[in-house]
């Protein structure tokens, strides 16, 4: 289904969201108050404009209580991040997310009503941390404090057998969301499908019974 999404602040995370979700078929609009940003992204938004996201009649002008999606991307500086964050969120914007820069930042965007707060460094960081520390994690994403998603290689020892036979919730206490086997993805997949050598486990749990499972394959 195609959503509109508005994205405020083009540096490198605005860009990157911005590009991904046009080219996943979103309607998308590209604001910074830099021209020479805006210019950069036309070919990757369906609109782009320059504009203040300060400016509570350049947001509104820009038709942006239009937007169920607002992604406040503003980067270092702090002040423009919050002032932005709260302009939308009494303009009526149902789901706004943005970027933090620290801990007090993301207290602030957390107060005045941000629905979700970014910190793409962090994220980014336990990402790397996770690939470094194991050659058998492909991806690594934090849901909360105790429970992550992690896709695992798996091993041999699991080839040719099915869910039901591995009984992998009841040893480890993490589920199956899914197994990707090339370009192909089988989501919730059944008791009697089997795993193959080289096939990748989207994976579910706590991160203490996840790192039980990996260490045991």
């Amino acid at each position: 289904m195609k959503k509109q999404f508005a994205i405020i602040g083009l540096g490198r995370f605005g860009v990157s969201v911005s590009t991904e979700l046009f080219q996943l078929g979103h309607e998308v609009l590209a604001v910074d108050i830099n021209p020479s940003k805006v210019k950069e992204i036309t070919n990757f938004s369906t609109h782009s404009a320059v504009a203040d996201g300060t400016d509570e009649k350049a947001l509104r002008k820009l038709g942006i209580a239009n937007f169920d999606h607002v992604i406040v991307a503003i980067g270092d500086n702090i002040q423009a991040s919050i002032l932005c964050t709260l302009l939308l969120k009494e303009i009526g914007i149902k789901s706004v997310w943005a970027k933090a820069q620290n801990y007090y930042h993301h207290k602030v965007l957390d107060k005045i009503g941000a629905d979700k707060i970014i910190h793409p460094e962090h994220d980014m960081g336990q990402r790397i941390a996770q690939h470094l520390v194991s050659d058998k994690v492909i991806d690594y994403i934090e849901l909360s404090a105790d429970y992550s998603i992690v896709e695992i290689t798996a091993p041999k020892s699991m080839h040719n057998k099915t869910l039901f036979d591995l009984d992998i919730r009841a040893k480890f206490g993490v589920t199956i969301l899914g197994i990707k086997r090339k370009k192909q993805i089988n989501i919730s997949p059944l008791a009697e499908d089997r795993v193959l050598v080289g096939d990748i486990l989207i994976v579910i749990g706590q991160k203490n019974d996840l790192k039980r499972f990996e260490d045991t394959n």
